[in-house]
């Protein structure tokens, strides 16, 4: 693919690849819809545009073109709309069924790949105590200081062809499936009868069905034969899990290299690091944003990333009292704004610009790079708005924690769900962010909704707009209750027919979403200055001049009606909402 200049002002679109229709040949067809015509200049497609099998998308298999929903031809159409692309690269892991992970289960110690993943008790090794499951738990000094993403210990044990067990490191989403055994998979014990084998499957396969512990199981009068029957069922199991990786191995650079490559080559300009803060460890440290680890991994990735044209945009959620978003950004990287969606709410909701201009003051006078958003594949945080005390210092948050309580709580009133971080004994430290549709989240209000997407598009930065936000999409209950253990992230996730792409553009608050996201997408004024006026607490006045040109946003924050100025052509013009 050709590359073009890159993008620093426009608007990006937000979407799966069968997020419109069934795959992205689908969302090519509404991009090229008159309705849409010049209001986005790129396009972020999560990573289910690759080769993945868990947490949509974020578990890579490879990064190869996943075709079932992504062609040639798609790509193609996307560089003739002057839509550049922004993918993720998911730095800290990959998917069990990844071929480097496969390769070391059917090879084990012998694989080329041995060390490409972290075994934990290798890691762990002289600096815990060997439990009775096989796994060392790290002594209370050095466990306690762990960051955590779920409960328990960050591992998933995985069986070898020898019988052995060995725990992996696992810092996310895992998934073991015990499957189904058959007369065949029991001839290795040749003492038993076809009559046993067919009984020993029977309450093998029921107990599978009914979630019970196979050590249970009555053989009867084959119990004699119990310890090969469980080995066998456990040899027989199948894993889904996102692997660390271990970054000490030059075959994990090599990976790097040759993914970057791929990736570029594909038309990516912005790529998104995912989870890297995660990639760095070592003991005696938390293992998120380990220093200078990570800024020492951060740096050979971007060495990397400018040989193949790639600006990076790495992917942090910390509170905004740590100021990692500072020392991101002070690295001259691009940093997410997770701050802006809390802020709006709060914003709206109380019918205050304060928290709001402190931030975007902030972005003004320290220069950050930022791409925003206020929906995502995601949830909505809430946890970067707090302060936080840093070597006996107390910093500041953007929000007091009674506020930040209040957007969450008002978010799950109406209908939002949870998601959780924990400490290294399993207990619930935080609410981590809170899942909902930015609609639903804003009290299902048309006029919030549309107020919050202009103040979106008035912040310094690059927008990034959720597609389902466009479209006013409400919380899908079914969706999240249906979904498992990450359920709650697919309340904000529903796929939407051709027919309902059609039918919502007949809508106000479809039509006039995209009138402001156009008119940021392309006045001149907009890659110019920022200018916050001053104003009462319940309203707000922004306004961007680049030479003639010039747009002006003027809200009231009670009333939530608002009005947009702006020139076109040396002709200044108003519009009313």
């Amino acid at each position: 693919m050709s590359k073009v200049n890159k993008i620093t002002n426009g608007v990006m679109l937000n979407a799966y690849p069968d997020s419109i229709g069934k795959n992205l040949s689908d969302t090519v067809s509404m991009l090229q819809m008159p309705e849409f015509k010049d209001a986005f200049s790129l396009f972020y497609v999560l990573p289910t545009f690759f080769n993945s099998d868990l947490d949509r998308g974020f578990s890579v298999i490879d990064y190869n073109l996943n075709k079932d929903l992504v062609s040639e031809t798609d790509l193609k159409a996307l560089e003739k709309l002057n839509i550049q692309l922004k993918f993720d690269i998911v730095l800290n892991h990959l998917s069990v069924a990844s071929p480097q992970f496969k390769d070391l289960l059917k090879h084990g110690d012998q694989s080329k790949y041995k060390d490409f993943f972290i075994n934990w008790n290798e890691f762990w090794k002289g600096n815990g105590v060997l439990g009775v499951d096989g796994v060392i738990v790290p002594n209370e000094e050095f466990l306690s200081k762990l960051f955590m993403r779920k409960s328990g210990l960050p591992i998933l044990k995985v069986r070898f062809p020898d019988g052995t067990e060995k725990p992996y490191w696992n810092t996310f989403y895992q998934q073991i499936t015990y499957n189904k055994i058959t007369d065949s998979d029991l001839k290795s014990i040749k003492e038993l009868s076809t009559n046993q084998a067919s009984l020993i499957c029977e309450k093998v396969n029921n107990a599978i069905d009914r979630n019970e512990d196979f050590n249970n199981i009555n053989f009867e009068d084959s119990n004699k034969f119990k310890e090969a029957v469980l080995s066998i069922i456990e040899q027989n199991r199948s894993y889904l899990g996102q692997m660390d990786v271990n970054a000490k191995s030059p075959l994990v650079w090599d990976f790097y290299e040759e993914t970057l490559k791929k990736v570029s080559g594909f038309g990516c300009s912005i790529l998104r690091l995912d989870a890297f803060a995660y990639l760095h460890k070592e003991i005696g440290q938390t293992n998120f944003f380990n220093k200078p680890g990570t800024w020492d991994y951060l740096e050979r990735i971007n060495q990397i990333a400018q040989k193949n044209d790639l600006t990076l945009l790495p992917e942090i959620h910390a509170e905004y009292g740590l100021h990692l978003h500072d020392e991101v950004a002070n690295k001259g990287y691009q940093i997410y704004d997770f701050f802006l969606p809390g802020l709006t709410i709060h914003t709206i909701e109380n019918s205050s610009n304060r928290a709001l201009l402190t931030w975007a003051k902030e972005i003004i006078s320290k220069g950050y790079k930022t791409v925003n958003m206020l929906g995502c594949h995601d949830g909505i945080p809430v946890l970067d708005l707090k302060g936080k005390e840093v070597k006996g210092v107390y910093n500041k948050g953007l929000l007091e924690d009674d506020e930040i309580e209040a957007v969450m709580n008002k978010i799950m009133e109406r209908g939002g769900r949870v998601k959780n971080l924990y400490d290294p004994s399993g207990n619930k430290i935080s609410y981590y962010q809170v899942n909902a549709t930015f609609f639903s989240a804003l009290g299902e209000s048309e006029k919030k909704l549309l107020l919050a997407r202009a103040i979106q598009m008035f912040m310094p930065g690059i927008p990034q707009v959720w597609y389902l936000d466009i479209f006013a999409g409400e919380n899908d209950y079914e969706a999240a209750d249906k979904g498992g253990s990450a359920g709650h992230k697919e309340i904000n996730r529903t796929n939407l027919t051709m027919q309902e792409i059609e039918d919502g553009l007949k809508k106000n608050i479809v039509k006039n979403q995209l009138e402001i996201i156009r008119l940021r997408n392309t006045s001149k004024a907009f890659s110019g200055t920022v200018i916050i006026n001053d104003t009462p607490d319940n309203e707000l006045d922004i306004r961007w001049e680049n030479g003639v040109d010039f747009a002006q946003l003027k809200a009231n924050l009670q009333t939530h009606m608002f009005t947009i100025t702006y020139s076109e052509n040396k002709i200044s013009k108003i519009s009313k909402f």
